[in-house]
């Protein structure tokens, strides 16, 4: 899983059924709780724990929000930074995308193309599933007369979106374009790559206060026999980081490179006062990767090396794994646990 150091739950991960789960910050006309609640990067890490399928996943958050709710600041900066959630969970047969407006929901099972999502609600009339509450509440708020058709993003949605979003709409129409230009053609992990790195669409993030902080893909074959596969960075912007392949296999640990410095031995998110933010809590592998981002900038001919070796080892992972889903045997999973750790190894001898 892909978690912010400072706090327990995480942003996107996935688990050893194939399971794999992300969020974005969604903001509705339900009012936000700055007070202490799940946040939704907590619901997704429950999840992941919990769950053996996707729709499976969907239960679990949806019986935590109602029961305990949503809240809190979502940044570790003493200035709250509060939202709601919306999610998209896949495994390799079934795929959902989950909205919540406070302890309410509504959920759609994706049964066919492409879906993507980006900071506002995105399910319409095509609702799968839903809080029992959910139209009562809506009515009762007079946001919906009670007849007709039921949208749920034109119901609950902001007449405005925070400042910070704004560009939520044009992303997500953006995205939403690149997955159905590429869908004709087939959708692999490079596409996806491809897709996750265009600045253009504003999908890789490097200005305006925000920077896209690691990036994931993953291929969930339909057949149980072939493993899945999880693609990533580890490190921010996508357009000049290694997408680095993970399996969960025998010895499967956690790579030391790629896992934030921790104060105390107990609880590290906990020893630190809350809002210390002075703590240096980049890992091994983000400091080196920015220097190499710094001479990347600095020194053009430096920089186009690095980003060949970038390039040849991302390759060389893909190729790897292409390898593993033609038929190989389950005895060859025995040694992947450390597939991961060996690319990690690999990309920081290049910024060596």
């Amino acid at each position: 899983m892909s978690r912010p150091s400072w706090l327990w739950g995480a942003e996107m991960g996935a688990n050893e059924h194939g399971v794999c789960i992300g969020n974005e910050a969604v903001w509705t006309k339900e009012p936000v709780g700055e007070e202490e609640a799940l946040l939704g990067m907590d619901l997704l890490r429950l999840a992941l724990e919990r769950s053996s399928s996707s729709k499976e996943a969907l239960r679990v958050i949806t019986d935590l929000l109602e029961r305990y709710g949503q809240g809190g600041s979502c940044q570790e900066d003493p200035a709250p930074f509060c939202y709601h959630n919306t999610f998209l969970l896949a495994d390799r047969t079934e795929a959902w995308v989950l909205e919540t407006a406070g302890r309410l929901w509504a959920a759609q099972r994706i049964e066919k193309g492409v879906r993507n999502i980006s900071n506002q609600l995105s399910i319409g009339t095509d609702i799968s599933a839903e809080h029992p509450e959910l139209r009562s509440h809506a009515q009762a708020e007079g946001w919906w007369h009670g007849q007709g058709a039921f949208d749920f993003a034109q119901v609950f949605s902001l007449t405005r979106q925070p400042v910070r979003m704004e560009a939520a709409k044009a992303r997500f129409q953006a995205g939403r374009e690149l997955l159905q230009q590429q869908s004709a053609g087939g959708i692999t992990a490079e596409v996806m790559m491809g897709i996750l790195r265009d600045k253009e669409s504003g999908i890789c993030m490097d200005s305006g206060g925000f920077r896209t902080t690691a990036s994931m893909v993953s291929i969930l074959p339909q057949d149980p026999t072939q493993p899945c596969v999880h693609f990533l960075t580890a490190t921010p912007d996508p357009s000049r980081s290694v997408f680095k392949p993970f399996i969960f296999g025998v010895g499967v640990a956690q790579a030391p490179q790629v896992l934030s410095p921790t104060f105390g031995a107990q609880d590290p998110v906990r020893t630190l006062p809350r809002f210390q933010t002075e703590v240096d809590r980049r890992h091994t592998l983000y400091c080196r990767h920015q220097v190499a981002l710094g001479l990347m900038e600095t020194d053009q001919e430096r920089g186009q090396q690095l980003r060949q070796k970038q390039q040849d080892l991302e390759q060389e992972g893909l190729e790897a794994v292409q390898g593993l889903l033609v038929g190989k045997p389950a005895s060859a999973l025995q040694e992947l646990g450390c597939l991961f750790q060996t690319f990690v190894e690999r990309e920081s001898q290049v910024y060596a």
